[in-house]
């Protein structure tokens, strides 16, 4: 009984797999990511230029999210090769001639986005020092590993 379960089961299984695969988009999944840390960014981008005032519960959840986001960031997965060509995106060829270097930066990144998570910001003072660690890594990758939009 349970071997014919197994028997029956086992195209559906693979049907699954190979579909979950075969819909992978490394671009637009990177782009998705890309956009969504932005986003994250940009809901507490306010309070770092005084147009809103210092929310540590509104901080910490992007902090934290914006962590989850760099946590999933993937170089085998998200920029595997040939993914620079076949398709729309910004990322700029350095990526795959400089892979040490990216990926170099890349954990920089992730590290900082760990650390600011950690850092629990409990006044705008504490919470800029994180802020601005972390964005800066996101404009010195930006200036080397990606294409300037027009």
């Amino acid at each position: 009984m349970n071997r014919l379960f197994s028997l029956a089961a086992a195209p559906l299984f693979a049907a699954a797999v190979f579909a979950s695969s075969a819909n992978a988009d490394p671009i637009k999944d990177r782009q998705a990511l890309m956009k969504d840390q932005g986003k994250t960014l940009g809901s507490i981008t306010p309070i770092i230029k005084d147009e809103k005032p210092f929310d540590a519960e509104l901080v910490m959840a992007a902090l934290k999210h914006l962590n989850e986001d760099a946590q999933k960031i993937d170089i085998a997965t998200l920029f595997p090769d040939g993914s620079d060509k076949g398709g729309e995106t910004t990322a700029a060829p350095k990526i795959w001639e400089d892979k040490a270097g990216f990926e170099a930066a890349l954990t920089k990144y992730k590290a900082d986005a760990t650390a600011a998570a950690a850092a629990n910001p409990k006044d705008l003072e504490s919470f800029k020092v994180v802020f601005n660690q972390v964005t800066e890594n996101c404009g010195a990758c930006h200036k080397s590993f990606r294409i300037k939009k027009d």
